[in-house]
């Protein structure tokens, strides 16, 4: 069992930066792939980016591709996405998420682990 906690949203205006952490406990962290996803209002939950468990390999979104970098610490069992140039649009709850087989996939329905979400508002 793995638990996941989110922390580091907030209010940053256009432009700004950003950065989140997720915090797991348990032996078995460094062994999971983890993911960043997001959800804003009256939207489905969507992929932002995820790593694999040794964090040789990362993959992002179109949308976020070049302005947010997703790494981890498995000594630490942390991992983080930093937000840069953010916008408007990047506004949602930010949620962490692992994956136990490893595939660091885009999928909601592959990540066995999620946290309660941080909420992370970009103003124009």
């Amino acid at each position: 069992q793995v638990q996941l906690v989110e922390s580091g949203g907030g209010l940053v205006q256009a432009g700004g930066s950003l950065r989140l952490s997720c915090a797991g406990s348990g032996r078995t962290f460094s062994r999971y792939a983890m993911g960043w996803f997001r959800q804003a209002p009256g939207k489905d939950r969507e992929f932002v980016a995820s790593i694999t468990w040794s964090g040789a390999l990362t993959y992002y979104a179109d949308s976020v591709k070049g302005r947010f970098t997703i790494s981890r610490d498995n000594a630490k069992n942390t991992v983080s996405l930093q937000m840069n140039s953010l916008k408007p649009e990047d506004t949602a709850v930010y949620y962490c998420a692992g994956d136990v087989r490893g595939s660091a996939t885009a999928g909601v329905s592959a990540y066995d682990y999620w946290g309660q979400g941080t909420q992370v508002t970009v103003s124009s």
